[in-house]
Parts: C-alpha cells; structure tokens; sequence
C-alpha cells in the first residue's frame, strides 16, 4: 500500500494513479486517511484485500479499533501491520496521562 498527502496529489496526480495500479493508494489529509485510491483494473477480491490493512489502520487510530482488533482486520501478520503503521506515521503506543496526576516541576 502506498500513501500520499493532498498536496502531493495535488502536485502529481498521475504519482498516485501509477502507485495505484501496484497497490491501492492511501490519501492522508493533515495526518488524517481522508480517501483511498484503488485501480479498477483489480478484481475485487484484490481490492478488497488491499483496503482491509487501510481501512485497520484508520479504525485503529481512532481508537474504535485495538492493535490486536486492527490486525485481524488487516488480514496481515503483525509485524507487517506494525511496519505499516510507521509508515502512515501512526503512533502504536499512546501514553496516557493518569487523571489524578500533578504535573512534575
């Protein structure tokens, strides 16, 4: 899977479309999946197989979805839906500031 920005799309849309027909491509808004590009040439299944690990890693960064739930969904092993979150810039381990927590001076 690829991913781009709007500005890059933008710059060089036929980028994406060539991207596009290895695999679909991913369109980050900020740094938000905003849409996903997907070459009609495939046969569904091949979408489809090809959007699941998108479409995991945006639940997941929502927080609908948990790592392990995220994965599952990917229909990849884990340390490749890992390596694919890194690479859409997605942080895996998201620290939680305790409630009752005074902050340190």
């Amino acid at each position: 899977m690829h991913a781009t920005n709007v500005r890059n799309l933008k710059k060089n849309p036929s980028l994406a479309l060539r991207q596009a027909e290895e695999s679909p491509v991913l369109v980050l808004k900020g740094d938000q999946p905003n849409a996903l590009i997907v070459h009609l040439d495939k046969s569904v299944t091949e979408a489809e197989e090809s959007v699941k690990p998108a479409l995991a890693a945006t639940l997941f960064k929502d927080g609908t979805l948990s790592l392990g739930g995220a994965t599952r969904l990917s229909g990849i092993p884990m340390k490749a839906f890992l390596q694919y979150l890194v690479e859409l810039g997605i942080d895996v381990v998201r620290l939680m500031k305790p409630q009752n927590m005074k902050p340190v001076i």
